[in-house]
């Protein structure tokens, strides 16, 4: 059992863990030794996200690894022997929001787990959920949503690669439509792709179709820059709206 690792203990304590993209992960990571000693081969914190992966009509979830990062390599580990290592962390820019307001986002599960590889076995410490907040544009499109009456449905992870992500997963995040759009389309799924200076911005409109009419999705997307003026965005955002409706000649 000694060979296998059994009794060693790994726990990660995050500083705070409430991060934007593009902002540090602060934390360390403490162990304990078991009953013998050990030859640690090395010590890796992974992001990790629930995502939904669909095959034909089937719908399931599985847990992604979409950042590893090294915190020490080889070392001895002594029998009983307690330590704790520190780690600073860069959230990729492109990481999913998963909490609004300082609440968790319905539907977002993102964590950050660690693990302690020993000769021919790996300790897993528990996972620790990873609260990622909107950058300050991000949360600007988000309340100009609710303030033209778009109303939360959920988000979510799904698989794929969009254009100009480098993500192995893309998120959405869905709302009903408000009273003035909503005799142009139904639902409206927000996507960002952000990066240090700017971020795309993917919009899909849905219209519910009636009875010999088919079912529409329609597709917008556009840049903002992190130093636009709020009233800029917002003003893109309508614009992005409004084009769509217009696409499947809904105005």
């Amino acid at each position: 059992m000694a060979a296998l690792g059994a009794g060693v203990e790994v726990d990660t304590v995050l500083r705070d863990p409430h991060v934007r993209p593009g902002e540090t992960l602060h934390g360390e990571v403490r162990f304990r030794g078991g009953s013998s000693d050990h030859k640690v081969d090395g010590i890796t914190v992974d992001f990790t996200a629930v995502v939904e992966v669909e095959h034909g009509d089937q719908e399931h979830h599985a847990t992604y690894s979409f950042l590893r990062a090294p915190v020490s390599g080889p070392f001895d580990l002594r029998a009983g022997e307690a330590r704790a290592l520190p780690f600073a962390i860069p959230v990729p820019w492109e990481t999913p929001v998963s909490a609004v307001g300082g609440r968790p986002l319905p539907g977002m599960r993102l964590g950050v787990a660690t693990e302690l590889a020993l000769a021919g076995a790996l300790d897993k410490g528990d996972l620790d959920p990873l609260h990622v907040n909107p950058l300050p544009a991000q949360d600007h499109l988000l309340g100009a949503l609710v303030h033209m009456g778009f109303h939360f449905k959920r988000a979510d992870l799904e698989r794929g690669t969009l254009r100009g992500s480098t993500m192995p997963f893309y998120q959405e995040i869905e709302y009903h439509a408000g009273p003035e759009w909503r005799r142009h389309f139904s639902e409206l799924e927000l996507t960002f792709i952000a990066g240090p200076h700017s971020m795309d911005v993917i919009l899909e409109a849905d219209k519910r179709g009636g009875f010999l009419t088919s079912s529409h999705d329609v597709y917008d997307r556009f840049r903002v820059g992190y130093g636009d003026h709020p009233g800029r965005v917002e003003q893109a955002l309508r614009d992005g709206l409004v084009a769509m409706a217009r696409h499947r000649g809904w105005f």
